[in-house]
């Protein structure tokens, strides 16, 4: 019987060989959407789940009460760590604090041996023994409880062993970091998976960060550096509600008072760190759990367009094959038969379009796996058995979205009607679906191709709008700590170089990902206030390398240490002064320092931290110790050669380090990479949801253009134009998809509402985009009717009326 039916469905299948082309290619199309987004879905969803006690592990936040959601703050202030281990020493080896670092020089071996290499971001940092209690690792050589215990001493990952020292054994050996200090390799780890969000190659001891010298002070309550970062593993016998009560107790006993009553010491579960896009984590990446559902949501409804596709094309032919299930069911056929032989059909087309499927997803997984930054290595979706259960489900799904009202359709027709040939008349139903699957189809892809369009404006908000500084010809070096006179001597070379306007020496560019918030109090008051600063040291050429606007007062005098405070508009708000010349003379306390120093200048407002963030108080001075950065202002079209000169003088200055630079422009955009590969994700799935679309709209109009045959003909007989037949097949589409895009309008207004949620600086969405995405839509539905359309409306009337 089994045979019986696959026979008939190929010959079904063969018969109507267009239409088959049609819905395999939607399915294929389809089912390749799904399978990309469930290995996307998977891998997001599986960060940090490596790890056996990650329920029990927390992230240490200072959290700003004031501010909601966008109050968190990533670093913690040294002292806590020692706070929490003596005060609760339950948890003294539960809690540790990582110390990371961004980019730095590794230098291995001597002499005419000298490797010399630069760390990629948060690759390298200082970690304390007690992290091996919280996260999981396999450890090749050496021990947990003891390789990083010493000072001196670091952990490499297996690969970075290989790296630094080539095959053979690291234990043992020596790696200088920053020409600072020396570390002796005292263990080898399995690397840890991709899906994790602590990237660390080279663990050193974090007790030789004192030595190396930490950014904040070990007895400062109040500065804060961003990969300076707390996590806690909670025991069995503590839960999270205890234990923030007890952070704060800690914060009333050690912090100043109004800081711990404005901000709260809290706890973030780490298997939730991935998804928590306002706060960034040592992998620099995070992605909304609202936009993985989003994700879901179109690869669903990239497959109901393709089902919806089966669907219309078989309630259009059922009408063809009325004769053939009078005959069947005459014949003794039962309905159950009826439908088992049309399930068998839509089987065999899902079938061949889940192999398609397979060999089109594993084609374009590495493209896909670059767009989205997600790893790729060695996946094989023909021998991961969740790839082939996933398929299998969807096979099944698909079967029955596609296949089951067709067939109960078909094999409901009474055998009488369909034998006198009488069904057509009762169509209107079946007529009615049709019209409502194809707004169905285009309202999806309207959706989609209005999330595309609102996604694209505000990239493009984010790349053209005006961050209060200028970015553009703009070469950043990092400089490693320098003797005295080194800064100097290399100015004194390079602004000989005519290529070059201006150059600044900083801790930080205007907008930077890496940034030094504190605490202050204001002239005479003996309290902090309720609110941090960003702080930007820089010499006095920073203003004018970056293209800031000095409002009021003047630039702070040249300085080696702090004298004097340059502020920005911000800062005077919120402080409550309408004018920015009345805070001139007013003195502040930064941090922990205890001298009170003038403010002389305010500048215009610029951006301090990318666009997902507002504009916080900033304050600019002098503080020669913490120059980490070269600023260059380029000539536009400035060559490489200057580049080549550049490094010349730079390698001279610092012979022991490597030259490395960045375009300012180019990392502000990296700022965004999440968005941009999303846009080009969503770009991608909305061609492939009105492609299917426009396949299914295809393959309606031509089987009305052959079924109406003779109804063209009698109406070109009596006078009909060309174009009267192209508008009655156009005209009945054209408001179908009016009434899709009134249907999709809101529904993507609401999604890209919740998407823009995560940006401070939205861009304002205007009708007229609502209005384009229906003119394009109506021109790609008018396009795929043409050519059927126009084919009926040019078609000799007598070839028409001249057989039955």
């Amino acid at each position: 019987m089994i045979k019986n039916y696959l026979i008939t469905s190929f010959r079904n299948l063969r018969r109507n060989w267009n239409f088959t082309i049609i819905n395999v290619t939607g399915l294929t199309l389809g089912l390749t959407c799904c399978l990309l987004i469930f290995f996307t879905v998977r891998y997001e969803l599986s960060f940090d789940t490596h790890n056996k006690h990650i329920d029990q592990v927390y992230r240490l936040s200072i959290h700003n009460k004031a501010n909601g959601e966008k109050g968190y703050m990533t670093g913690m202030p040294l002292p806590v760590l020692a706070a929490l281990r003596s005060d609760y020493p339950e948890i003294k080896n539960m809690v540790t604090c990582i110390y990371g670092i961004r980019e730095v020089l590794v230098t291995i071996g001597e002499g005419k041996n000298l490797k010399k290499l630069t760390s990629a971001s948060y690759a390298l940092g200082f970690i304390g023994p007690e992290y091996f209690n919280l996260l999981d690792y396999k450890w090749l050589k050496g021990s947990p409880a003891t390789s990083l215990s010493n000072p001196g001493s670091v952990v490499l990952t297996e690969s970075q062993a290989v790296t630094y020292f080539g095959p053979g054994n690291a234990m043992g050996k020596t790696i200088r970091v920053d020409n600072k200090m020396n570390f002796v390799v005292t263990g080898i780890i399995q690397d840890p998976p991709v899906t994790s969000s602590f990237p660390f190659t080279t663990m050193l001891s974090f007790s030789s960060l004192k030595e190396y010298g930490a950014f904040t002070s070990w007895d400062d309550w109040i500065s804060t550096y961003g990969g300076g970062q707390m996590y806690m593993r909670l025991p069995e016998n503590m839960t999270e509600q205890r234990m923030e009560r007890n952070l704060a107790d800690l914060s009333k006993k050690y912090r100043d008072p109004k800081a711990a009553a404005e901000t709260d010491l809290v706890l973030l579960p780490v298997k939730d760190m991935h998804f928590m896009t306002n706060m960034q984590n040592y992998a620099g990446r995070t992605i909304s759990k609202g936009m993985i559902w989003s994700m879901v949501l179109v690869g669903i409804f990239i497959l109901i367009t393709a089902c919806v596709n089966f669907i219309n094309l078989a309630t259009a032919q059922a009408l063809r094959r009325a004769k053939e299930v009078g005959v069947r069911k005459v014949l003794g056929s039962t309905r159950g038969q009826l439908l088992r032989q049309y399930f068998s059909e839509t089987g065999v087309l899902t079938f061949v379009s889940v192999l398609l499927a397979l060999i089109l997803a594993q084609i374009a997984l590495p493209g896909v796996a670059e767009t989205l930054n997600i790893s790729s290595k060695g996946v094989m979706f023909f021998a991961d058995p969740s790839i082939l259960v996933f398929l299998l489900i969807m096979a099944v799904v698909t079967t029955f979205l596609a296949g089951f009202y067709p067939a109960l359709v078909v094999s409901g027709y009474q055998p009488i009607l369909a034998l006198k040939g009488k069904m057509r008349t009762s169509g209107g139903g079946q007529a009615n679906l049709r019209r409502g699957l194809i707004v169905l189809q285009f309202t999806i892809s309207q959706v989609v191709l209005l999330g595309t369009l609102i996604a694209y404006m505000q990239m493009k908000h984010f790349r053209t709008m005006d961050l209060g500084f200028v970015k553009d010809e703009i070469v950043n070096v990092p400089v490693p700590e320098q003797n005295p006179g080194q800064l100097e001597r290399l100015r004194a070379q390079l602004e000989n170089e005519p290529g070059i306007k201006s150059m600044s020496f900083s801790s930080f560019t205007p907008m930077s990902g890496s940034n030094w918030q504190t605490a202050f109090t204001f002239e005479n008051d003996k309290e902090l206030l309720d609110f941090e600063v960003v702080m930007r040291p820089a010499d006095t050429s920073y203003v004018k390398t970056y293209g800031l606007t000095l409002i009021a007062g003047r630039m702070y005098l040249p300085a080696d240490t702090i004298r004097e405070y340059v502020i920005n508009e911000a800062f005077v708000q919120k402080l409550g002064f309408k004018n920015p010349e009345d805070i001139l003379g007013k003195r502040l306390t930064i941090g922990g320092s205890d001298h009170k120093l003038p403010i002389v200048g305010v500048v215009k407002n610029f951006n301090t931290y990318s666009l997902h963030r507002e504009i916080i108080p900033c304050v600019l001075t002098s503080l020669r110790s913490n120059y980490s950065t070269l600023g260059m202002k380029l000539a536009a079209g400035a060559s490489p050669a200057l580049i080549s000169k550049i490094e010349n003088v730079w390698s001279a200055t610092f012979p022991d380090y490597l030259f490395k630079y960045t375009f300012l422009d180019q990392t502000l955009n990296s700022f965004y990479q999440k968005e941009e590969r999303l846009f080009e994700l969503f770009k991608i799935l909305a061609g492939i949801a009105i492609f299917i679309g426009c396949l299914g709209l295809y393959g309606v109009v031509a089987f009305m253009a052959e079924s109406r045959t003779k109804e063209m003909g009698i109406r070109k007989a009596v006078g009909a134009s060309a174009l009267n037949i192209f508008g009655l097949f156009s005209l009945d589409f054209v408001r179908l998809v009016v009434v899709a895009l009134v249907i999709a309008s809101p529904v993507a207004w609401y999604f890209m509402s919740e998407w823009q949620q995560d940006f401070t600086y939205k861009v304002n969405v205007s009708w007229w985009i609502y209005v384009l995405a229906g003119i394009f839509a109506i021109i790609i539905a008018m396009i795929t009717i043409s050519f059927q359309s126009i084919k009926a409306a040019l078609t000799n009337p007598v070839t028409a009326l001249r057989s039955e």
